[in-house]
């Protein structure tokens, strides 16, 4: 069956292995659209492979301006709803953007499906929606879909992000019965892998290794998460998409749970880091554990993740010390933000 697909933030990290995913089935009429804000005027070899595929139309396009959206079709099976500024240090040091940028987005996304069509759209949000609700309330872990949403410091800027993700969900579950489309809500888990950018937690540490920290720093030694391989994420995502109910919110990600110290060392180990480790306190407004249930996306939606955290990590260092290495001596920029 021939479907027309929409991809809004299609060179992103996730979207971007979306995009190459449901690429592979020729059927597909896929538009990626992306202003390209990531980029930094960077080349980028794999994002140019993936657009010159033949069922692959791209529109450059800041979607903060209603105007970008007269260059769509009046009429989409699937749209995927990926845009948005995201990452820990963004967030903390633009917070006024991030809340202009994201609101301005899901709005205009929202006008536009007032007058036009689309079959069913997926919302993409995060586990930070209720990071105070863990935090505050002792709520129980790993944490199901229909925990309590909560903002525990209002005025700090690692929550902007979480805020307007909560206006999404609600907005977009809505709007869905207003104007007579389906609606599916995911949130993403400490999605990771190559390409993801520097501004995430293992490309970090990553980094710093490769800069000859040392003693190196363990910031949130003690905390845990639950990391969750792009594939896998990928294979969620389309999933949610295919089979996920109108309405349902589902956990992407994966419920194994290991501490910061682990990854850490496990990075270290993998870099040949023969140094000392130093426990460190974490970043404001992080968490200090964080795990999804994963049971309903099992049940629902057949999704299993696949990926060891180990291999998958392995996979990601390999690739950003390529990167580093080939920065380093003047090769292609391929992504940098």
């Amino acid at each position: 069956m021939n479907k027309k697909i929409l991809i809004l933030g299609g060179a992103g990290f996730i979207g971007f292995y979306l995009g190459k995913k449901l690429a592979e089935n020729p059927n597909n009429k896929i538009t990626i659209v992306d202003s390209l804000y990531r980029l930094s005027g960077n080349k980028d070899t794999d994002l140019n492979i993936l657009l010159s595929k033949n069922n692959i139309k791209f529109i450059k396009a800041d979607l903060t301006t209603s105007d970008s959206f007269n260059n769509f079709n009046s009429f989409y099976d699937q749209i995927y709803m990926l845009a948005g500024i995201v990452g820990v240090d963004t967030v903390n040091n633009i917070p006024h953007e991030v809340i202009r940028v994201n609101t301005s987005i899901i709005l205009n996304v929202l006008n536009w499906l007032e007058q036009n069509k689309c079959k069913k759209i997926l919302f993409s949000s995060t586990s930070e929606c209720y990071a105070g609700t863990v935090e505050k309330f002792d709520w129980e872990i790993p944490t199901k879909e229909n925990v309590p949403l909560t903002i525990k410091n209002i005025s700090h800027p690692r929550f902007t992000y979480a805020i307007t993700k909560i206006l999404g969900e609600s907005s977009f579950i809505n709007y869905s019965r207003a104007y007579d489309f389906e609606c599916s809500i995911v949130r993403y888990h400490n999605v990771y892998g190559p390409r993801m950018g520097f501004k995430h937690v293992i490309p970090h540490i990553v980094e710093r290794f490769y800069n000859k920290e040392t003693p190196f720093q363990m910031y949130g030694h003690d905390q845990t998460r639950s990391f969750n391989f792009i594939d896998d994420a990928v294979t969620g995502t389309i999933l949610a998409m295919e089979k996920g109910g109108n309405g349902d919110i589902y956990h992407i990600g994966d419920d194994t749970e290991i501490s910061i110290e682990t990854l850490i060392k496990f990075v270290g180990e993998l870099m040949n880091y023969k140094g000392p480790y130093l426990p460190a306190e974490s970043f404001s407004g992080s968490v200090a554990r964080r795990c999804p249930n994963i049971s309903k996306a099992k049940k629902q939606l057949d999704y299993s993740p696949i990926v060891n955290w180990k291999n998958g990590v392995k996979k990601t260092v390999t690739w950003y010390v390529d990167f580093l290495s080939n920065k380093k001596n003047n090769h292609e920029s391929y992504y940098i933000k």
